[in-house]
């Protein structure tokens, strides 16, 4: 089951991580996670450049070292990038020095090959354990989102996916979406419409 929209109780128990920004400036903040994967994070820039739509690509660091001209790419466009380990790990299932280089090793290789640092992280699958957290926000702004697409759950057509989107999205709202390989067939099928809806919104795509 996805939970397309965080409860506020869920949000409330991690009150330090950013799950919205605050309302009244008719901004939307659209997150793509796991890239840079070729055919897909090419497919979004290229989707977000006939809106002139901005958007915050949370990186494994894995995949910058696989597909650097991509990684470049995304920052010649005017995006943002943040941290989402070097080998997308799950905080839950990692011990607390393994998690915390994993991340220093996701920030080395955005320093030395794209001259980027950067202060947004966000924890593959949202898991981190209390004593990760702790720490990590001592040097990094945690985002998570409000509005999850479910875009990676091949059970999901493209008409629900679509239809939560437009119903969930608010002022002030993090949607996350996903630019990998298990969502580059999805992606086609309904994000055009929904950068469609923003612009009928006359929202602002504002980077992180």
């Amino acid at each position: 089951m996805v939970f397309h929209k965080v409860p506020t109780w869920i949000q409330q128990l991690f009150p330090l991580r950013v799950w919205k920004k605050p309302e009244g400036k008719e901004e939307i903040y659209l997150t793509f996670d796991d890239g840079p994967v070729p055919g897909v994070t090419d497919y979004v820039l290229s989707e977000l450049s006939k809106k002139d739509m901005k958007a915050t690509f949370f990186v494994v660091g894995d995949n910058v070292k696989k597909h650097l001209s991509l990684a470049r790419e995304i920052l010649d466009a005017g995006h943002s990038l943040g941290n989402h380990t070097y080998n997308h790990l799950h905080g839950w299932k990692t011990n607390n020095q393994q998690y915390f280089q994993n991340i220093k090793k996701c920030d080395q290789i955005l320093w030395d090959e794209l001259g980027v640092k950067t202060k947004l992280f966000r924890p593959p699958y949202g898991a981190m354990k209390y004593s990760q957290a702790k720490l990590i926000l001592r040097s990094k702004e945690v985002i998570m989102w409000d509005v999850l697409s479910g875009d990676y759950d091949p059970r999901l057509s493209k008409e629900r996916i679509l239809k939560k989107l437009i119903y969930h999205s608010s002022d002030g709202g993090i949607l996350l979406f996903h630019d990998q390989e298990k969502t580059a067939g999805i992606l086609p099928q309904f994000l055009p419409e929904y950068l469609d809806f923003i612009q009928n919104r006359d929202w602002k795509t504002t980077l992180l």
